[in-house]
């Protein structure tokens, strides 16, 4: 993946790496993830996570990825821009870097089902394109569709109100403090470093 060093540099040291990129007319847009292992640890010990304001993570997200577009020239993008809202399902799957999974969610050959984006950037060029990346899910044997305990996640898309019916139960209580059995069922996903507590704080805010 042909980056300026002193960009990668940079995403290094706020523990994000370029997980996707796909052309955009005349722009790249370069799709952002936590770099594990690490990310939890250096992202918690920001002052957005101290100040007791709400949203510490997104704002740290649109601080560090803002100022990137400025030090870079290009343009901050977030999931949470809108409406209309930001296409990053389509970039992930066009930059053929992530792959929708058996149960529909992306999957990424490192991040498994624990991929997610901080925000993305548009660089004003064309730049080269790494190759496709061979699809996680080819030749798997595809735990994540029966790994959900009240079949919230399968094929047929996502129950919502289930899943939240199934945290609010005595049996729910294992994905709140560890994370999705469905992600965590994901073979890629399994050796990306991502942290139990990371996953809790994520679960937290969802179910709430």
């Amino acid at each position: 993946m042909s980056l300026p060093r002193a960009l990668t540099d940079a995403l290094a040291t706020d523990r994000l790496f370029v997980a996707a990129m796909t052309p955009a007319g005349a722009e790249t847009i370069l799709l952002l993830s936590p770099d594990e292992p690490g990310f939890w640890d250096h992202v918690t010990a920001q002052a957005e996570f101290a100040d007791g304001r709400p949203d510490p993570l997104d704002r740290w997200s649109k601080r560090v990825i803002g100022a990137l577009a400025t030090a870079f020239g290009g343009r901050a993008i977030f999931p949470s821009d809108g409406p209309p809202y930001p296409p990053f399902f389509a970039w992930a799957t066009e930059s053929q870097q992530a792959f929708p999974s058996p149960v529909q969610m992306l999957a990424h050959p490192r991040m498994g089902l624990w991929t997610s984006f901080r925000g993305a950037l548009a660089v004003p060029e064309q730049l080269p394109l790494p190759p496709a990346s061979k699809h996680p899910c080819s030749g798997c044997a595809a735990p994540c569709t029966s790994a959900c305990p009240c079949g919230a996640l399968s094929a047929q898309g996502y129950d919502v109100p289930a899943c939240h019916a199934f945290l609010n139960s005595r049996e729910g209580e294992n994905c709140l403090s560890a994370g999705c059995l469905v992600r965590r069922s994901c073979p890629p996903g399994q050796s990306y470093g991502r942290l139990e507590a990371q996953s809790a704080w994520h679960m937290r805010h969802f179910h709430r």
